[in-house]
């Protein structure tokens, strides 16, 4: 196993007072595939928030590398994030959505060029630099939110149910996708649905959550053949 990236100690979190995470841990190594499977509300996506800034915890820390980042806004983390809703600039083109978190970092004309490229050969979208992105489908539209995310060289790659509005075929698509581009960048993906075939599919490892704690952590062979949880049993 590639050495340790991520790690969440005793996490708690709370919404007023209902309480979604209780003292999770939580492991993620270097160049691991990491889906979190479980039902809506199970506390996946929170988990994520949390690893990608956008959350605090109320009690517990985040380790990243040995440092702890609990408090590091998301702007410090070297870590993005492909959200549900692409969240794509709908009064930018391509290339300017893919762009714009370099133009806020300072990056030179010709660094960003050469990045949009690459980007765009990575998701196999050669050539749409100047598409206007509403009229681009489903699938081409999440082919960008990664390309944006990827450019700007995060050690992880959060992605919350991506998906999750894609029809079958393109979905199992680009599930394929998905690992061809992990594989080929080299960095460390931490996976959010509640589909358990997506998460058997893609994964090194599965992290099956239950009311807001880790009930299984495995393979995805292990999760699927002895399953510790009626989610995933009776599926």
């Amino acid at each position: 196993m590639e050495k340790e990236l991520l790690r969440l100690e005793h996490i708690d979190k709370f919404y007023g007072s209902r309480q979604i995470l209780e003292d999770l841990n939580l492991v993620i190594h270097e160049n691991e595939f990491l889906t979190l499977l479980g039902p809506s509300g199970c506390g996946k996506t929170t988990t994520l928030r949390l690893i990608g800034g956008f959350e605090r915890p109320d009690k517990g820390r985040i380790l990243f590398d040995g440092q702890d980042i609990t408090n590091l806004p998301p702007e410090r983390r070297q870590v993005n994030t492909v959200f549900q809703k692409y969240s794509l600039f709908s009064n930018m083109d391509v290339a300017e959505n893919i762009a714009f978190g370099l133009k806020i970092k300072g990056k030179s004309a010709a660094y960003i060029r050469d990045k949009i490229k690459y980007a765009l050969k990575l998701v196999n979208l050669d050539g749409y630099e100047h598409a206007d992105v509403t009229a681009l489908s489903g699938g081409q539209q999440q082919r960008i939110a990664i390309a944006r995310a990827v450019v700007n060289e995060p050690k992880v790659l959060l992605l919350d149910e991506p998906l999750s509005a894609l029809d079958l075929k393109l979905r199992q698509s680009m599930q394929r996708e998905l690992v061809k581009i992990k594989r080929e960048l080299g960095i460390t993906f931490v996976f959010v649905t509640h589909d358990q075939e997506e998460a058997l599919s893609m994964s090194d490892t599965v992290v099956v959550m239950n009311q807001g704690w880790v009930q299984q952590i495995g393979t995805p062979e292990s999760v699927y053949n002895e399953p510790e949880n009626a989610f995933v049993a009776g599926h």
